[in-house]
C-alpha cells in the first residue's frame, strides 16, 4: 500500500494538472469505486459537475481534493493498487479504469482513477474546520507536517505500552508511515521493531523520528518505492527508492553497515526486515 512519499508524489501531481479545473462530467465505470460514497455512483458524478478542484492536500497517506469555495473534498482512498492518473481524453481506457473525471477546458486531458483490485475509490466528504475531510479528522499529522509536535508524539510513545514498530504505524499517533518505511528507520536508528516505547527516552526518539523524516525525504526525491506497476504517479511513472532500500526486502542479503545478512520474521500479517547484528532484539525480563 502506498505510504507518504508514494502519496505525496500523487499530490504534487494532480497539484501541477488538476488544481484549478472545472468538472465537466464524471463517469463511474464500477460501483466498487464509489462504495464510501453514500449516495453511489449517479450521485457522485451529479454532485462533481460544475465544481471546480481546488490545491489537492495530504495527510499521511490520505489524499483530498478540496472542492474550491465549498466545505467538501473529494477523498481518495488508493488502497492496494489505485492510481490517479492525468492521461490525454484520447488515450485507450486502461484495463482497470474506474472512474474517469472530464474537465471544461481546452487542455486536452482528464483524470482517471484505475484500481485492478478495487480496494480502493473516491468519495465525497463534508470538511472539518481544519479542511479535512470529515472522515479521516481522526488521523494525526504526519512527519513531515510543519505543525507536527514532537513533545507530544514522544510523551504519547513513553505513555504507551506497545513495541516501537506497532508504535510507529499507528496512525492516531504518526500518520504516512507503513510497512516499508518503518523498517527503513528502524534500520537507519539501529532499533528493533519489538523494542518497547516506554524504554525510549526523548533523545532516542528524536533521533529515530529524524530517521522517519530522512528516509521518506530520500524516497519523495526519487519519486517513491515501486515494487511493480501498481503504484506508479501522475504520468504512469514508477519511483525508484527500492533500489536504495537498506533493509526491507532484502532477506539473507548483506546489511549495508556490518555485513550480516539481513532476516526477515512474519510480524502482525506482514514481515519486518532488520539486521540482528545491527538491532539486537530487546532483553526479555526474567
Amino acid at each position: 500500500m502506498p505510504e507518504l512519499p508514494e502519496v505525496e508524489v500523487v499530490r504534487r501531481g494532480l497539484e501541477r494538472w488538476v488544481a484549478g479545473r472545472t468538472v465537466e462530467a464524471v463517469e463511474v465505470l464500477h460501483p466498487r469505486a464509489v462504495r464510501r460514497h453514500p449516495g453511489g455512483g449517479t450521485d457522485f458524478a451529479a454532485r462533481l459537475r460544475g465544481e471546480t478542484f481546488g490545491a489537492p492536500q495530504r495527510r499521511g497517506k490520505y489524499l483530498w481534493l478540496p472542492l474550491a469555495g465549498r466545505d467538501l473534498s473529494v477523498l481518495g482512498h488508493l488502497g492496494m493498487s489505485g492510481q490517479l492518473l492525468v492521461q490525454p481524453a484520447d488515450a485507450p481506457d486502461e484495463k482497470h479504469l474506474r472512474i474517469r473525471v472530464r474537465f471544461d477546458d481546452a487542455a486536452g486531458t482528464e483524470l482517471r482513477f484505475v484500481d485492478q483490485r478495487t480496494f480502493g475509490g473516491l468519495s465525497l466528504h463534508e470538511n472539518t474546520s481544519d479542511g479535512l475531510p470529515d472522515v479521516i479528522a481522526h488521523i494525526a499529522r504526519d512527519p513531515l507536517d510543519p505543525l507536527f509536535d514532537e513533545v507530544a508524539y514522544h510523551l504519547a510513545l513513553r505513555a504507551r505500552r506497545t513495541t516501537v514498530k506497532r508504535a510507529l504505524l499507528d496512525q492516531s499517533l504518526i500518520s504516512g508511515v507503513g510497512n516499508i518505511y518503518a523498517d527503513e528507520a528502524l534500520w537507519r536508528a539501529k532499533l528493533h521493531y519489538e523494542r518497547p516505547t516506554a524504554t525510549l527516552a526523548r533523545p532516542r526518539s528524536a533521533e529515530l523520528l529524524g530517521h522517519v523524516r530522512d528516509v521518506m525525504n530520500a524516497a519523495l526525491a526519487v519519486g517513491g518505492t515501486s515494487f511493480d506497476s501498481l503504484y506508479v504517479n501522475v504520468n504512469g511513472e514508477s519511483g525508484y527508492f527500492d533500489r536504495s532500500l537498506d533493509a526491507y526486502g532484502r532477506e539473507d542479503e548483506p546489511c549495508r553497515r556490518c555485513g550480516t545478512p539481513i532476516r526477515r520474521r512474519p510480524w502482525m500479517n506482514r514481515s519486518s526486515y532488520f539486521c540482528p547484528r545491527c538491532q539486537r532484539p530487546p532483553r526479555v525480563a526474567s
